[in-house]
């Protein structure tokens, strides 16, 4: 246990998934200590039997990297997602490297990656990621405002420390993204601060359910209402348009 998170090592069978997002998803670790209140991926907890509450385990894949080359050999080439149930480059990534490993394992075979994440962590990866044939690394930023972010997202990383990584990442060469979703209060000052760090965006109307709580409890339901979405979707189109960023809103 480390801190209030339960840490579990654990042996797993396969790494790589099939996903109706990209064609396999790989994620290093179940479970993740950012803990976001409107996460989707609350729901592993149907099928993995954890009763801590979502944010207080993760299982470490520990074989992960060792089962990847085998993997590949077996499965027709494709894309594959750096994210879906986890965030790749939580906290613990820092110690085990498990994304990094794989990660390069991946590059090596010449498959397609795309990265997702909320941390910073990402750039230590640089070294893999540059000069990569197919690969994108993309940021889920919610808002600008890093006072909403706390409310929804408490321990995740800044909004300023995401913004500074995108820069840094689409400064080396690499392809970025922004995903904007949940749309949260204060987004639409994004439309100024992605300009000169993604290549392009993607704004989705998703994941609001498991935020209820939040939204009700500090005043803030008309910010997850249509109206809000809609609105604040076409200040940012029309913002990442004159900016010459494509932008695809899914509601």
């Amino acid at each position: 246990m480390v801190g209030h998170v339960i840490i579990r090592e654990i042996q797993v069978r396969t790494i790589l998934s099939e996903s109706k997002v990209f064609d396999y998803a790989l994620n290093p670790y179940t479970g993740c200590e950012h803990a976001c209140s409107y996460c989707y991926a609350r729901y592993m907890k149907r099928f993995t039997g954890h009763r801590e509450p979502w944010g207080e385990f993760v299982d470490v894949k520990i074989n992960a990297p060792k089962l990847l080359p085998r993997e590949l050999g077996r499965k027709g080439r494709g894309a594959v997602w750096i994210s879906g149930v986890c965030d790749a480059y939580q906290p613990l990534e820092a110690h085990y490297e498990l994304t990094r490993r794989c990660l390069g394992v991946l590059i090596a075979h010449h498959w397609p990656v795309t990265i997702q994440t909320r941390s910073p962590l990402v750039v230590r990866d640089l070294d893999i990621l540059q000069g990569a044939e197919d690969v994108e690394v993309g940021f889920s930023i919610a808002t600008a405002d890093d006072e909403v972010r706390k409310l929804f997202e408490p321990r995740a990383p800044a909004v300023g420390r995401r913004l500074e990584a995108l820069e840094r990442l689409h400064e080396a060469g690499i392809r970025t993204f922004a995903m904007i979703a949940p749309m949260l209060p204060g987004a639409e000052e994004l439309g100024e601060m992605l300009p000169g760090k993604v290549d392009h965006v993607l704004v989705d109307r998703m994941n609001y359910r498991y935020g209820d709580r939040v939204y009700r409890d500090h005043g803030l339901l008309d910010k997850r209402d249509d109206a809000f979405f809609r609105h604040t979707a076409a200040e940012l189109s029309h913002a990442f348009e004159k900016a010459g960023i494509p932008c695809r809103v899914v509601c």
